[in-house]
């Protein structure tokens, strides 16, 4: 495989993991939960979301959560904010980078946002400004770029027209993302050309959910062509509330393990990371969905 000498992986367990959970998590648990994964060498740590609670109440405590975690030098913790309101909270609390979500699926941008793709780009132009004139780092996600739950396939050109009109609002990096986990390699390599026919490989990231088992390799495959920068969830965590049967995200120790055996450096120690979703599983009462993490600890054990 033609992998990059180094990538970064962007943690979002703490965001996009907690907030699919049924449950609360207790906010002294989301913020160790932070603190924890930073200290695995991770550098980049997705921490919350300022999303309104009554649409995500399992984040409902973003404010705490930004607010009692103990920043370690070297390491990125965005949140992710929808409006202007969500951006106002986030700058009260110092947040140093924040994130937009759009889709590249119509269908998907109406359930999810209740807006049309160019109505959302609307909404986040203020957003990403206020940002950027804040000093703020801003990061755009384009979802459902490899199927829609709601209108089915989402076409290249789509995808293209939405990362680019993200870079040209501001947005410094674009997460590309698999919703439902519908992607396969050769899609994902061939949707990647298209999309860097257009907008620099160097601000693109991924973000593959593993619904179908497809997280890892198309990740992998994204790499292949040039992308450095990949997004994932220690122990598996996560999904979509709004993409039924989008039911995980790819985990984190997994992409690890398979980087590291290929000479891929990611800057994190796997044995740490393990460590931190043993704990996590621990607190959610249930074991992890990671088969790195299950097979190291069974290993430990033994």
């Amino acid at each position: 495989m033609r992998l990059p000498e180094r990538v970064t992986i962007v943690e979002v367990g703490p965001r996009d993991g907690l907030q699919n959970e049924p449950g609360t998590v207790p906010t002294d648990v989301k913020i160790a939960f932070v603190d924890r994964l930073a200290a695995t060498g991770l550098p980049v740590v997705e921490a919350t979301s300022f999303v309104h609670p009554k649409w995500v109440p399992q984040l409902a405590d973003a404010a705490e959560v930004l607010g009692g975690i103990t920043p370690v030098d070297g390491v990125r913790y965005p949140v992710l904010v929808p409006n202007e309101t969500g951006l106002e909270r986030a700058l009260a609390r110092g947040a140093g980078e924040v994130a937009v979500f759009g889709a590249a699926s119509e269908a998907f941008s109406a359930k999810n946002l209740n807006r049309t793709i160019d109505e959302s780009l609307d909404m986040f132009r203020p957003v990403v400004a206020r940002a950027r004139a804040a000093g703020v780092r801003v990061r755009g996600y384009v979802s459902t770029v490899c199927g829609c739950p709601y209108q089915g396939e989402v076409p290249v050109a789509d995808v293209v027209r939405m990362t680019v009109a993200m870079l040209e609002l501001g947005c410094e990096e674009i997460s590309l993302g698999d919703t439902i986990g519908v992607g396969t390699p050769g899609q994902v390599q061939d949707l990647l050309e298209a999309v860097t026919a257009h907008a620099p490989v160097e601000r693109l990231a991924v973000h593959m959910h593993d619904t179908y088992g497809q997280g890892l390799v198309n990740t992998l495959a994204a790499f292949e062509t040039g992308v450095t920068i990949a997004d994932s969830s220690a122990g598996g965590l996560g999904g979509c509330p709004y993409a039924p049967g989008a039911k995980g995200n790819l985990a984190t120790e997994d992409l690890v393990y398979a980087l590291h055996g290929s000479g891929v450096r990611t800057g994190v120690d796997l044995d740490a990371l393990v460590d931190t979703t043993a704990w996590m599983a621990q607190q959610l009462g249930r074991p992890p969905v990671s088969r790195v993490a299950e097979a190291i600890l069974a290993k430990r054990q033994r």
